[in-house]
């Protein structure tokens, strides 16, 4: 049975960790809200954006340009969005799980990482990383995207990828997140649900419209998609770091009870050594 110094030394520990562990919750909360509001607002143009390519994508079937070719599918990239950092529950593990549930080959797969869970993650088991890419997961910026964007278009457009993936996390509320795949390359002109039912008429001409559409398509739809997978992992970490917060005062009252116990069975023992020595000298 442990004494009552081990005992108190372990209650120390744990107000130690929970005070960090309730700083790091404020702290995720405070940004939380931020990234929240950018998530949110984004959102409705990067939908907007990708129903409009989809439709142009449709009525320019005859336009060419390198970003919008069929080609057979030789080798499929997965731009996989995580985090930096850990503490964030199974955040960057859910989508990780998601991106895995879609490879079917890993020696015609490729993979763009952004954050270093996912680079750490695939390296260890020895998966083809093209590109990686960290630092920035909490607090995204266009340039970031840009970066990205350019990376896998020019990789496309040499014949590098023939289909790439988009892996992220949607941001729904706080406590509700949900690994999310998109497909980025060549545009998927198919689905009804995106389809713009408008006809376009191009001016110049649709291979120079293109010429500067696709390009910031590919871009908003990863630097949204990068808001959303920031707001997930800042409510991920707030929700971690709460419930960790909940567990270390559960642990603290179950120590002090046990000290408790222990204290008042020191107390009764030498209670009983001094009655016995007492009755003892009679």
């Amino acid at each position: 049975m442990p004494s009552t110094q081990d005992i108190r030394r372990r209650i120390k520990s744990v107000k130690s960790i929970q005070q960090i562990t309730k700083a790091m919750k404020m702290v995720a909360a405070a940004r939380l809200r931020r990234a929240q509001e950018r998530a949110i607002s984004s959102r409705p143009f990067t939908e907007k954006i990708r129903q409009v390519m989809t439709g142009v994508a449709h009525n320019a079937r005859d336009a060419v340009h390198p970003l919008l070719a069929v080609r057979e599918v030789k080798r499929t990239c997965y731009v996989i969005l995580s985090s930096d950092k850990g503490l964030a529950g199974a955040y960057s593990s859910n989508v990780i799980k998601e991106a895995l549930a879609h490879i079917t080959n890993r020696e015609n797969t490729g993979f763009v990482t952004v954050g270093r869970k996912a680079r750490d993650y695939f390296k260890r088991r020895d998966f083809p990383i093209d590109e990686e890419f960290s630092g920035f997961s909490e607090r995204p910026t266009y340039g970031h995207a840009v970066q990205i964007a350019r990376q896998i278009a020019n990789k496309f457009i040499a014949g590098e990828y023939d289909e790439i993936y988009l892996v992220y996390t949607k941001f729904i509320s706080p406590i509700n997140h949900q690994p999310t795949l998109v497909r980025l390359l060549p545009i998927d002109d198919s689905s009804d649900d995106t389809k713009d039912k408008h006809d376009y008429i191009f001016e110049p001409s649709a291979s120079e419209v293109l010429s500067v559409l696709l390009p910031r398509y590919i871009e908003t739809v990863i630097y949204g998609a990068l808001l959303q997978s920031a707001a997930s992992e800042l409510g991920a970490r707030m929700t971690a770091m709460e419930s960790a917060t909940d567990n270390a005062d559960e642990l603290i009252s179950k120590l002090v009870l046990n000290y408790n116990k222990v204290r008042q069975a020191t107390i009764t023992r030498e209670i009983s050594e001094i009655v016995g020595g007492a009755e003892a000298l009679k």
